[in-house]
């Protein structure tokens, strides 16, 4: 089965509900630098996250980030303060592509899912 364009992003923020210091990659810190982004690499490293078997974890407090620390509500939606530079996990990112997403259909298309964990 060929599936056709990707849906709108419904600006849900579910697939965001994950921790992006577990999925940047070394690229994207790179660029970040590159960048002066010293912003986003602060943020991150304020978390002290390290990986602790399934998950990462924060070194201070044992909690575990429950979702992006650049997601933000604005009204009825969730969008990302790092949009123009964000991660390419989340540039490759398709409305519809994991079970994460509200438009996700079983069997919609003969790739397998994006799963986050």
């Amino acid at each position: 089965m060929v599936m056709g364009n990707p849906p709108d992003c419904l600006c849900c923020g579910k697939c965001c509900f994950v921790d992006l210091a577990a999925y940047a990659h070394k690229e994207d810190f790179a660029r970040w630098r590159a960048q002066g982004r010293l912003d986003i690499l602060e943020i991150i490293e304020h978390r002290h996250l390290i990986w602790a078997g399934d998950r990462m974890i924060s070194a201070d407090t044992g909690d575990y980030p429950r979702e992006c620390p650049f997601l933000y509500n604005e009204g009825n939606k969730w969008l990302c303060s790092i949009y123009e530079t964000r991660p390419k996990v989340c540039r490759e990112y398709q409305p519809g592509s994991s079970p994460l997403c509200p438009q996700w259909k079983p069997g919609q298309n003969d790739k397998k899912p994006q799963l986050f964990y």
